[in-house]
């Protein structure tokens, strides 16, 4: 059994990288992630910044728990307050890309960065993300398959976020396509616990990432999950 001081020190490095890897794509300008879609669009609408505008959305998400049933662990609450905060903090100083080269580097790291600091997270084991708690718990209570669950949830903000201006292209289809077998990946290089809510055992004992190699939408995101049944 892991230490818990272990698996506290993996899950803040994975976050704390995952909101630095937002920023990447964000300043690549080439397209997000459907819930960064949505939370670009919604900074551009109100007087908080992108990074706050994650983590105001990240508490929002969580009443939505009550009802469902759902109960936080310590990696949701530090998902609410650290992945934003990264965000935020990693905008201040990270110069927009303004040519293609800049852009296509600045969009390989996000999407890269963000399979290992999903993989670090998932892999502690302290608790989903407010986004992929929703989800995962509509699954539970409602008996909704992962696909259909997703791809609501996902389709949804993501049009509301391109009605508001969020950044739509090929980094949205990029993320889609590439986020399920990257996490996957380097789930086999990092350390993993288990009973992680986001992981399943296969019969072959391989840890699987619930539904992730499967976009939920067409352009889905990886609040994160890779092929099963249950699962920012």
């Amino acid at each position: 059994m892991r230490s818990a001081p272990g698996r506290l020190v993996q899950l803040v490095i994975g976050l704390w990288l995952y909101g630095v890897t937002m920023a990447f794509m964000v300043r690549a300008g080439l397209g997000l992630d459907p819930w960064d879609v949505f939370h670009q669009g919604l900074a551009k609408h109100w007087p908080l910044s992108f990074g706050l505008t994650v983590n105001v959305v990240g508490a929002i998400l969580l009443l939505a728990w009550i009802p469902l049933r759902q109960k936080p662990g310590i990696g949701t609450v530090l998902n609410v307050l650290l992945i934003g905060t990264a965000a935020d903090i990693t905008l201040r100083w990270l110069p927009t890309a303004h040519v293609l080269p800049v852009q296509v580097g600045y969009l390989a790291f996000g999407v890269i960065g963000n399979g290992l600091a999903g993989a670090l997270y998932i892999g502690a084991g302290l608790g989903p993300g407010p986004r992929d708690g929703l989800w995962t718990s509509i699954v539970r209570q409602r008996g909704w398959s992962v696909r259909v669950a997703r791809t609501c949830i996902e389709g949804t903000v993501l049009l509301i976020g391109w009605l508001l201006g969020g950044s739509v292209g090929l980094g949205t289809v990029l993320y889609a396509v590439a986020i399920g077998p990257l996490v996957q990946r380097f789930l086999h290089l990092v350390p993993v616990t288990p009973q992680s809510p986001l992981l399943t055992r296969r019969p072959s004992t391989d840890l699987s990432l619930v539904d992730l190699h499967q976009p939920a939408v067409g352009i889905g995101h990886l609040d994160h999950c890779a092929e099963a049944r249950v699962d920012p």
